[in-house]
């Protein structure tokens, strides 16, 4: 995997770039549609190639792993083979997943014990088996296992979770070193970054994460509770100290201006379930502001759902058919949603990108922030 910056905005830490990879390019910033279970929930492959051009989509080990399972994807020749997926795949390694079974786990130094949420069964993840698990998937980017502490954590337990997640991460590189990928490709072990909302912890991790020299590299555990503000000082801290020549992915955010305060701060790739799940619930994201389509204001308006959109669904369909369909709650309008929220996700850092390469990245935010607030 290589990684190029194209441009960096004058006024603030942004930049554009392109990631390379066996499967294709990134241009960067890029938000990755999550595909949990290696399905973006209530859109098919097809339309997240041409409807919504999405360059890379995001699946679970901690799903994958318990279903299909390791042999179904091993005989498929991994998650591409699978799920018909062509472009870019990357894997987080569950640790989230794991450590938010919080009634059913154990972490010890050897690993993390936990029951299945499926049907109660006993697994073990640890640092070695979850770099074999991604090598199965065969994602072109993995995640190193780590633990992601709450927000709420106290300094001790902060501390402690930080350095045993850089010993696991000792051992992933390990691991990692001594196999090699199974399908014809190669892959990305991106580490990641703790430290919960202590800025000494933040600048320890991403000192130790930094001399790995790996060829990305991630923050994790924010957007766990932590106050905005507070997200947005770990991310400073962090990315003062990670190598601008790699990538960097901030995990699990988040809002569309969490996202465009996060470019501007040097951050290059995102993800988050909030348009697909906001969007099943009947919440639309627009340049104009949010819209809740079940609102009784829509039943009569037969506006196109967002004219300026790529989505054809947004220019086919009208908002009072959406609100129709979500009211009589018609599978379609589940679909509908999460087409255009994605779609929209798409179009923000697509357009930020341009903006980042024109240079005035930081005027055009400015603008456009009030009205992503603005509840229509």
């Amino acid at each position: 995997m290589t990684f190029d910056i194209l441009r960096e905005d004058p006024c603030s830490q942004a930049r554009a770039g392109v990631i390379a990879t066996d499967h294709g390019d990134i241009p960067t910033p890029i938000f990755m549609p999550v595909g949990t279970a290696g399905s973006v929930k209530a859109v098919h492959q097809r339309e997240l190639r041409e409807d919504i051009d999405a360059k890379i989509i995001l699946g679970n080990t901690y799903h994958l792993y318990l279903r299909p399972g390791m042999d179904i994807l091993r005989a498929a020749g991994g998650l591409h083979g699978f799920n018909g997926w062509e472009r870019p795949l990357l894997t987080d390694s569950g640790g989230f997943q794991v450590f938010s079974l919080a009634d059913s786990r154990k972490i010890k130094e050897e690993g993390c014990t936990f029951r299945s949420h499926i049907d109660g069964s006993k697994h073990l993840f640890t640092p070695e088996n979850v770099m074999d698990i991604q090598r199965v998937i065969g994602a072109d980017i993995i995640m190193a296992f780590d633990e992601c502490a709450p927000g709420e954590a106290d300094y001790r337990y902060a501390k402690q979770s930080m350095e045993l997640t850089h010993r696991w991460l000792d051992r992933c590189l390990v691991r990692f070193g001594e196999t090699e990928p199974l399908y014809g490709y190669r892959q990305s072990l991106f580490p990641i970054v703790q430290g919960c909302k202590y800025p000494d912890l933040r600048r320890q991790s991403a000192e130790y994460i930094a001399s790995k020299g790996a060829d990305g590299n991630a923050i994790g555990g924010l957007a766990v509770g932590e106050p905005t503000e507070t997200m947005y000082e770990m991310i400073e801290v962090v990315n003062g100290i990670l190598p601008k020549d790699r990538p960097r992915y901030l995990m699990g955010v988040g809002t569309p201006a969490n996202i465009l305060e996060a470019i501007e701060r040097g951050v290059d790739m995102f993800d988050c379930v909030m348009p697909t799940r906001n969007g099943r619930n009947g919440l639309l994201f627009t340049a104009h502001g949010t819209i809740n389509i079940k609102n009784k204001k829509w039943e009569d308006c037969f506006e196109p759902i967002d004219p300026e959109s790529s989505a054809e669904c947004d220019r086919v369909y009208t908002l009072a058919y959406l609100h129709h369909l979500i009211r009589a709650e018609e599978i379609l309008g589940l679909q509908i949603c999460s087409i255009h929220n994605l779609a929209f996700y798409l179009w923000l850092v697509r357009t930020a990108r341009q903006h980042i390469l024109d240079g005035d990245y930081t005027a055009w935010k400015a603008r456009l922030l009030p009205d992503l607030a603005r509840r229509l």
